[in-house]
């Protein structure tokens, strides 16, 4: 295998770093020690820049180019947006309907199973305002039309596999042109 250049990142399968890498868990490193990895990194990953700095944090996060491709939003060198959970706003939510329960067979209870409307035997509405004979009004079952579920967070994250990510503490130093 050639020799990586400084701040070259791999994915890696073992439990361990190698020698002369160091996992991208967002660790801070002397610039003193680093001096090379440091002029490459620089202050985009954490630290103050006068004497540590930080590795890339790569726990929980996808790689993606940094840059504005074409119909897309900016992605910032070091930057790291989005979230595992996420809860949805009504604005968010997809237009959608709840459908009405009901039965073309007439009624044999007045309080059916599942509170269901059905046809009446005199061939009325379902629904009388002001009936003629007044019997025990059901209300519907509260899950047919009114609003459902809460306002938690889901899990946002797709089906992933847990890798490390190494990055190049020494090797090569890159040529900028």
């Amino acid at each position: 295998m050639s020799e990586p250049f400084i701040g070259e990142i791999r994915m890696f399968a073992g439990n361990f770093a190698p020698k002369n890498w160091a996992f991208c868990d967002g660790q801070l490193l002397a610039v003193s020690s680093n001096e090379a990895l440091f002029s490459l990194l620089g202050t985009n990953y954490g630290g103050d820049g006068r004497s540590s700095f930080g590795l890339p944090e790569m726990r929980g996060r996808l790689p993606m180019h940094m840059g504005q491709g074409s119909g897309l939003s900016n992605r910032t060198l070091g930057a790291g947006p989005g979230f595992e959970r996420v809860t949805l706003s009504l604005d968010q939510m997809p237009n959608h309907s709840h459908g009405l329960v009901a039965s073309r067979g007439e009624a044999d209870a007045s309080t059916p199973a599942g509170r269901v409307l059905a046809s009446q035997t005199d061939g009325d509405m379902p629904y009388t305002p002001t009936p003629a004979d007044p019997v025990d009004i059901e209300d519907m079952d509260s899950r047919s039309l009114s609003p459902t579920g809460d306002a938690l967070s889901h899990n946002n994250m797709m089906p992933y596999l847990g890798v490390n990510f190494i990055i190049s503490l020494l090797g090569v130093y890159p040529s900028r042109n």
